[in-house]
C-alpha cells in the first residue's frame, strides 16, 4: 500500500524521520506542523501545511490531500514542563488528539497511527514491560498520553470506520546518517545528546542522577530505540491497519536495557573523548528501570529494531551533533 500519509508534527524529531522513511518506501508524506517546537527545514520530504492540530482547519487539509493514513506525532513531551503547565499538555496532547480523530472521521481517512509513550506505564513492577502492564503515569505528560490513547479508542468505537494503532515509544535516540535531521530541541533533556555535548564541549557537564538504584551499576536503566527503527514501526503499523489489523497498542523499543553509565561509556567510545559529568542524588519518582517488552510488536507488526544497539544509536547521534553544532550549521530536526 502506498499513497499520501499526513504526519502531524512532521517537522519535529521523530515526525521528520517518519516522513523520511515513508518517502523512501514510496509514500507521499505531508507535514502538518505549527513549528512551535519543530523546524521548517526538517519538513523536506513532501508538502508542508502550517497548522496547529487543535485548530479548525485540519479537515480541509485532510480533504485536500486525501491521505490513506494519518500519523499523529504532534505533541508536547517535556515532562518537567508538564508539571508547570498541565492544562497546556491536556489541550495539545488530549484535545489535539480528539481534533485529529474527528477530522479523520469527517473526511473518511481510513487509518490513524498515534505516537504514544512509555510514560503511560509509570513505575514498573517488573521488566521488560508488556502492553498489559498496569497504566499508572506519574507525570501530567504521561497522564496526557494515556488520556490521548483512551480518547482515540473511545472516539473510534462503535463502527466508526477509522482503524487505529497506538505506538508506545520508549527512549528514542539516534539520527538518520547524512539526512540532515536529528534531535534539536530548544531545551534538551535527553541523555544521549546531553552526554555527547558534554564530551564534545558544546554543552555543560552531564548531570548523572542517582547511584543507588537497584541496577548493576546503580544508575537508571532505560530502553534506547533508534529513531529509524521507530519510523519503520510506524510504516509497519500503517500496513497492519491496511490489512485489517485490530486496534491495539504496541510497545516500540529495543527490548534491551542500558544504564546511564553504559550510555556514557558508549559516547566515550564513539567520540574518543571523556564525558564530563557530575553525580547527583536520584530524582524522586525516577524508576530504576524501564525496558520494553516488544514481543507483541515482533509477532504482529514484524518489528525488528535492527539499528537499536547502543553503539549504533550513539554513533548516528554523534554524527548529527557534530554537524549540527559545527560553525554555520543550521538546525533541521
Amino acid at each position: 500500500m502506498a499513497g499520501t500519509v499526513v504526519v502531524t508534527g512532521g517537522a519535529g524529531y521523530v515526525g521528520a524521520h517518519v516522513c523520511l522513511v515513508l518517502a523512501e518506501h514510496g509514500y507521499r508524506p505531508v507535514v502538518v506542523d505549527d513549528l512551535s517546537t519543530g523546524h521548517r527545514e526538517a519538513a523536506r520530504f513532501g508538502p508542508f501545511e502550517r497548522l496547529d492540530v487543535t485548530a479548525d482547519g485540519l479537515p480541509a487539509v485532510l480533504a485536500r490531500h486525501a491521505p490513506v493514513a494519518v500519523v499523529h506525532a504532534a505533541a508536547l513531551s517535556d515532562v518537567a514542563e508538564s508539571f508547570a503547565r498541565p492544562e497546556l499538555y491536556r489541550r495539545v496532547n488530549v484535545a489535539g488528539t480528539a481534533n485529529v480523530v474527528s477530522a479523520c472521521r469527517s473526511t473518511g481517512v481510513p487509518r490513524l497511527v498515534l505516537l504514544s509513550s512509555a510514560a503511560v506505564y509509570g513505575p514498573a513492577d517488573a521488566w521488560p514491560i508488556a502492553e498489559d502492564a498496569p497504566l499508572r503515569p506519574i507525570s501530567p505528560y504521561g497522564e496526557s498520553k494515556l488520556a490521548a490513547e483512551r480518547c482515540l479508542a473511545e472516539l473510534c468505537s462503535g463502527g466508526s470506520g477509522l482503524a487505529w494503532a497506538a505506538l508506545r515509544l520508549f527512549n528514542v535516540a539516534g539520527a538518520a546518517p547524512g539526512a540532515g535531521i536529528g534531535e534539536d530541541h530548544a531545551v534538551e533533556r535527553h541523555l544521549v545528546p546531553l552526554a555527547i555535548r558534554a564530551a564534545l564541549g558544546t554543552g555543560d557537564a552531564l548531570r548523572v542522577f542517582g547511584a543507588g538504584h537497584a541496577t548493576a551499576d546503580g544508575t537508571a536503566v532505560r530502553d534506547y530505540v533508534h529513531v529509524l527503527d521507530v519510523a519503520e514501526a510506524v510504516r509497519a503499523a500503517i500496513a497492519y491497519l491496511g490489512d485489517g489489523g485490530a486496534p491495539r497498542a504496541f510497545n516500540i523499543g529495543s527490548g534491551t536495557g542500558t544504564s546511564v553509565l553504559q550510555v556514557v561509556a558508549a559516547v566515550e567510545r564513539a567520540a574518543g573523548l571523556p564525558v564530563k559529568r557530575t553525580l547527583e542524588a536520584a530524582r524522586p519518582g525516577d524508576p530504576a528501570a524501564l525496558v520494553a517488552g516488544i514481543g507483541l510488536a515482533r509477532r504482529v507488526l514484524g518489528f525488528r529494531p535492527l539499528r537499536s544497539g547502543i553503539d549504533a544509536v550513539v554513533g548516528d547521534a554523534l554524527e548529527w551533533e557534530s554537524r549540527a553544532r559545527a560553525p554555520a550549521a543550521r538546525s533541521t530536526g
